[in-house]
C-alpha cells in the first residue's frame, strides 16, 4: 500500500553532509522562529539557528525561498511518516493507530510549515497530499472490509472526519504533548463515530 515518494531536495541538487546539517539546523529555526512570529525576519532565523546571516542568505535568496522549502521539508517528513506507517500486511487498526501517531509527531514539530503547506499551490506538494489522501482512502476501506468500520460508513465523510480531528488536536499541540494520549482520543472518537460495535479494540 505504501508508496515511494521522491526526495525532496533542497534548491534541487544534493548537498553535502555538513551543507545538509546546516540547512537543516535554519530549517529547525525557522519553523521554532515562524511559529512564533510569522513576520520574523531573516535575521531573526540566523540568531536563532547559530549562523551568520549571510550563511542563511547562500542558503536562501530570499525569505519566501526559505519559507518555501521549509514547507516542502516539513511536507517530505509527512510523505515518510505515512509511507513508514502505512502496510497491507499490518491490522488495520494497528496501521490507524501507527500512522495517526507519526503523522500527529509531524504536524505538532513542523506546526508553521504543515499550516502553510495545506494551502501551498506547489506540485510536488499538492501531489504529496494526493497520494496521502489516496493512501488513506485504501486504509479506511480495507478497515471497513475488515468490519472495523460499519458496512454502511461513506468512506470519504469519514476520511474528512478523520482529517480534521487530526488537524484539531495538532493545532493544540505542543512538543510536550502525549503523541500516544492523542493517537487513542482520535481513533476512539473516530470508530465510537464510524465503527462497528465492539470493535474498537479488535486486531490490537
Amino acid at each position: 500500500m505504501s508508496t515511494q515518494h521522491e526526495h525532496l531536495p533542497i534548491g534541487g541538487k544534493p548537498l553535502r553532509p555538513d551543507a545538509e546539517r546546516t540547512v537543516h539546523a535554519i530549517l529547525e529555526a525557522a519553523e521554532r522562529v515562524l511559529l512564533g512570529d510569522p513576520s520574523a525576519t531573516m535575521e531573526q532565523i540566523a540568531e536563532a539557528a547559530g549562523v551568520a546571516r549571510t550563511t542563511v542568505h547562500r542558503r536562501f535568496a530570499t525569505r519566501e525561498a526559505l519559507v518555501d522549502a521549509l514547507t516542502l521539508w516539513a511536507t517530505e517528513q509527512f510523505a515518510a511518516a505515512v509511507d513508514g506507517a502505512v502496510s497491507d500486511t499490518a491490522p488495520p487498526l494497528v496501521v490507524l493507530y501507527r500512522v495517526t501517531a507519526d503523522v500527529l509527531r509531524v504536524k505538532i514539530g513542523w506546526g508553521f510549515a504543515m499550516t502553510r503547506a495545506a494551502g501551498s499551490a506547489q506540485p510536488r506538494i499538492a501531489r504529496v497530499h494526493a497520494d496521502v489522501l489516496e493512501q488513506c482512502d485504501r486504509l479506511l476501506r480495507r478497515a471497513q472490509a475488515t468490519g472495523l468500520l460499519r458496512p454502511d460508513v461513506d468512506v470519504e465523510w469519514a476520511r474528512r472526519c478523520y482529517y480534521a480531528l487530526i488537524h484539531e488536536v495538532a493545532q493544540g499541540g505542543t512538543p510536550e504533548a502525549d503523541v500516544d494520549a492523542l493517537t487513542t482520543l482520535i481513533v476512539d472518537t473516530l470508530l465510537r463515530g464510524f465503527g462497528e460495535p465492539g470493535r474498537a479494540s479488535a486486531g490490537l
